[in-house]
């Protein structure tokens, strides 16, 4: 029976840890970006030069982990792995969902989004099963002799890690996001007729004029009770505001797309009926700049042979962008959007997407951008 106990602890555990891992090393910048909200929150953001490294290695480890536990080597080191890491994970969710400070955990990155509190649940499930596991250590079997466990380990390490450096490399093997291939913005974008929004709940704090009383009432007593109407009750500050119910939110909720002067282009650009070259540079001094000149090329090519709109999308300020532009000779439109859309459209700085009437056709990592030939040959010739 304790025999079963084991053994379902460390099935569950093993192939959680892996298919954590493996979810997150998919979309490693994603997950550096999500450690770098941790890193602000405790003020230690000196670090965010080196996130990209923890994230792919963080992803590894636990892979590693969950692999080594299903094979049974090294059990006293894996056993205190995993229970060090499980606290670790558990003070974070425990922190996010109590101070509510990052709100989405980032525990199976962008494909299984959970709220803080569910996140913090799941990581104590999961420490009641890696505490047994770490009870029983001893009788942690291996399936397979010492030496080839080492060796399915080893090999489990160059995978785990190898992994997370060719999906940064080549943009994720799955794409989770909203701007996928696909993926109609406009579409994303809408919010269905009917679809409830959010549901908030103020409360106001209240105090009595004439006898110095305070209340504190919630804006539906504060109707119902007609205390309004009594003039000795004021209401001291600001209402705060609470969620009660979470609405309909359209997968994308923040992309505004604007020129230097502040005008909307978002619709102009995204009902445009022919292709569009979107080059997307969501930070211009930390772009690859080889690749923003190879690309200014295909841009002339396609601009002269086939009247192609060419766009340069970046969250730098128009100043920075002119004197970029300037630099590279871009024969590229400049346009503005936050950097936060700008990150979720493509894993790469710069990304290349093929817009065609608001749906993306293609899209490219920087270090895998289509020549000309292929362009022309799978598209525009066929357009």
């Amino acid at each position: 029976m304790k025999n079963g106990l084991i053994w379902f602890c460390r099935i569950s555990v093993g192939l959680l840890f892996i298919f954590s891992g493996l979810i997150k090393a998919n979309d490693p910048l994603g997950f550096s970006y999500k450690l770098q909200e941790y890193f602000e929150v405790f003020h230690i953001t000196f670090l965010n030069s080196v996130a990209l490294c923890f994230a792919i290695l963080l992803c590894a480890m636990e892979m590693i982990l969950g692999f080594a536990l299903l094979i049974g080597v090294y059990k006293k080191l894996v056993a205190w792995g995993l229970l060090l890491i499980i606290i670790f994970f558990s003070f974070l969710t425990f922190y996010s969902a109590f101070f509510k400070v990052v709100q989405t955990c980032g525990c199976f990155g962008d494909a299984i989004p959970l709220t803080p509190w569910q996140s913090f649940s799941k990581d104590l499930a999961l420490l009641l099963l890696i505490v047994v596991l770490f009870k029983n250590k001893e009788k942690i079997s291996p399936v397979s002799s010492e030496e080839t466990g080492e060796r399915l380990l080893m090999v489990s390490m160059v995978l785990a890690v190898g992994f997370g450096c060719f999906t940064y490399s080549f943009s994720p093997v799955v794409d989770f996001l909203p701007y996928k291939i696909g993926a109609n913005i406009p579409d994303e974008m809408k919010t269905p007729p009917g679809a409830m929004p959010d549901e908030f709940e103020l409360t106001y704090n209240l105090k009595n004029k004439k006898s110095g009383e305070a209340k504190t009432m919630t804006d539906k007593e504060y109707i119902k009770s007609g205390i309004w109407k009594d003039t000795n009750w004021q209401v001291i500050g600001d209402p705060e505001s609470r969620l009660v119910k979470k609405g309909f939110t359209p997968k994308i909720a923040d992309l505004s797309i604007q020129d230097a002067q502040r005008n909307d282009y978002t619709k102009e650009l995204l009902s445009n009926p022919f292709y569009s070259l979107v080059i997307v540079a969501y930070d211009l001094k930390k772009t690859d700049t080889s690749a923003i000149n190879r690309l200014n090329a295909l841009a002339v090519n396609l601009t002269q042979n086939f009247n192609t709109r060419t766009i340069l999308l970046t969250s730098n300020s128009a100043a920075d962008a002119t004197v970029f532009a300037k630099r590279h000779r871009l024969i590229s439109e400049i346009f503005y959007a936050d950097g936060v859309p700008l990150k979720s459209m493509v894993r790469a700085n710069p990304g290349i997407i093929l817009l065609k009437n608001g749906t993306i056709v293609n899209k490219w990592h920087f270090h895998a951008m289509p020549d000309y030939e292929h362009l022309t040959k799978e598209y525009f010739l066929k357009q």
